[in-house]
């Protein structure tokens, strides 16, 4: 897929990926805050064409930090595709952030974790798992029905694909660059079976996966955006692997 770039990434020892669609209500909040963590810190916003003004104070934040690219894709791609984009392009610097995490836009995931994440991954696993069902970790906001949903869909990828973390769907990761030098050309999830993927791949190739707690908690602006198609996808992915052996 095409896509437009605007602003730069410099040096950073982190990198940031928030995939955006329709996050005007939250990008330039959660950006602030990002950039005020005691880090050294890119971010690199993946928009979707939203048809709200999220690209527009994206640009407004590139005015008063640096080290802020913004991409803006032609259409909904999904949030594997958008991932993995992400995964290139901070790959394709000169000099790239040793690490680099990936995160919602929407504030279900807190940015004050991320140095919790980052003091994981300097241990020197491939990825840092942001969990909600490990001891400490939790879920605040959700209905029933989406909670079901969640246990479901790690009980099915523990089950069938042989996964031993806690919580291998959770969006809130922290993955070491030299994992996504070897994994990244590999990668072919289109929506969140991205979250799958990435860990069969790290388990494959011999590098750790951690899990560190956190507090996942329901967006409290905008609409989720999690569709029947990608639920679908997910299972759909689940199943071609248990069947063939490698969903990769």
């Amino acid at each position: 897929m095409s896509y437009q770039l605007t602003g730069s990434l410099g040096n950073a020892e982190v990198g940031v990926i928030l995939p955006t669609y329709r996050e005007a209500e939250n990008i330039a909040k959660l950006i602030d805050e990002i950039k005020n963590l005691p880090l050294d810190t890119s971010i690199l916003v993946i928009d979707d064409s939203s048809p709200d003004a999220t690209s527009e104070n994206v640009r407004n934040m590139q005015k008063k930090y640096g080290n802020i690219l913004l991409c803006i894709r032609p259409r909904k791609g999904g949030l594997g595709t958008a991932i993995t984009d992400g995964f290139k392009i901070f790959l394709s610097l000169k000099n790239p952030p040793k690490h680099v995490i990936a995160m919602d836009a929407d504030y279900s995931h807190n940015p004050q974790a991320i140095p919790q994440l980052l003091s994981e991954a300097r241990g020197g696993c491939g990825i840092v798992i942001g969990s909600r069902y490990c001891r400490g970790g939790g879920t605040s906001g959700w209905p029933f029905t989406r909670k079901i949903i969640s246990r479901v869909a790690n009980l099915v990828a523990k089950s069938i694909v042989g996964f031993k973390t806690h919580d291998c769907t959770s969006g809130f990761r922290c993955y070491s660059t030299e994992f996504l030098k070897v994994t990244v050309g590999g990668l072919h999830s289109q929506t969140y079976e991205i979250q799958i993927e990435t860990v069969r791949q790290a388990l494959s190739r011999g590098f750790s996966v951690k899990e560190t707690p956190i507090l996942f908690s329901n967006r409290k602006r905008g609409k989720s955006k999690l569709s029947l198609t990608e639920v679908w996808s997910y299972v759909s992915y689940t199943l071609k692997t248990l069947l063939h052996g490698s969903g990769m």
